[in-house]
């Protein structure tokens, strides 16, 4: 069947069943940690952060939170970084899936001022937490159009500073190239099957600035980065 890149999928992922567990899912997770670190997307997230802690106060201690944090490593990558510049972070990773949630926990025991926490992001409980920044990194192309309007809605009350996005662009090289690559080195058949999908799931320049509009968001930064990722800063003081 001849793959289209005119529109979102609206396609399952495997990792949105939140009962596999186990070395299912690990072998997931260590898998996407290198691919984040081999192709620079822990990169793009980092850079946003440190742009946006580059305009708050260095004496401001800060709580942070990371929307489908996976393994924990890109919070265990902020740790170290705010250590080296003596900034105090509170992170928070969040998942649905409790058991990504003790593999996080398990592997970030070293780590002070960071927990995690198992919750849907669309309940009530998420609904009254506060943050002064949210992240979310190769996370929202796993939700309709609809539902992140209805998201980004609700996180522009929830958080004081800034939203920080990293997702993927949707383009026929990284379909093809991931494909490639998860097919000849992945020994995840959850990574073969997820990686490609989640670029049919994600997102045109266009679309994510059609979502941001129907959600009330109007200042923003979205940027193009290297391997096909989208960097997306929401102000959220003047929204």
């Amino acid at each position: 069947m001849a793959i289209s890149f005119s529109h979102r999928s609206s396609d399952i992922e495997i990792m949105d069943d939140l009962s596999y567990h186990d070395e299912v899912i690990f072998q997931t997770l260590r898998e996407l940690d290198f691919i984040n670190q081999w192709l620079g997307g822990n990169a793009v997230t980092l850079h946003a952060l440190k742009k946006v802690l580059s305009q708050c106060p260095q004496g401001k201690s800060l709580t942070v939170a990371d929307l489908g944090c996976g393994s924990g490593e890109m919070l265990r990558l902020i740790k170290k970084y705010a250590s080296s510049v003596n900034r105090e972070l509170h992170l928070t990773g969040i998942d649905a899936n409790e058991h990504i949630v003790h593999y996080a926990a398990d592997h970030s025991r070293d780590y002070s001022n960071l927990n995690f926490e198992a919750i849907n992001i669309f309940s009530d409980e998420f609904a009254r937490k506060q943050f002064d920044i949210v992240m979310a990194t190769l996370f929202l192309h796993h939700f309709s159009d609809k539902e992140l309007q209805s998201l980004f809605s609700s996180l522009k009350k929830q958080t004081r500073v800034a939203i920080i996005v990293n997702d993927i662009h949707r383009h026929p090289l990284a379909y093809y190239s991931i494909k490639w690559l998860t097919q000849l080195f992945s020994k995840s058949s959850m990574v073969k099957f997820d990686a490609p999908l989640s670029v049919l799931r994600a997102f045109t320049r266009k679309e994510l600035l059609t979502i941001l509009e129907k959600s009330g968001i109007k200042k923003f930064e979205l940027k193009w980065k290297w391997a096909f990722r989208w960097q997306l800063i929401i102000y959220c003081q003047s929204n």
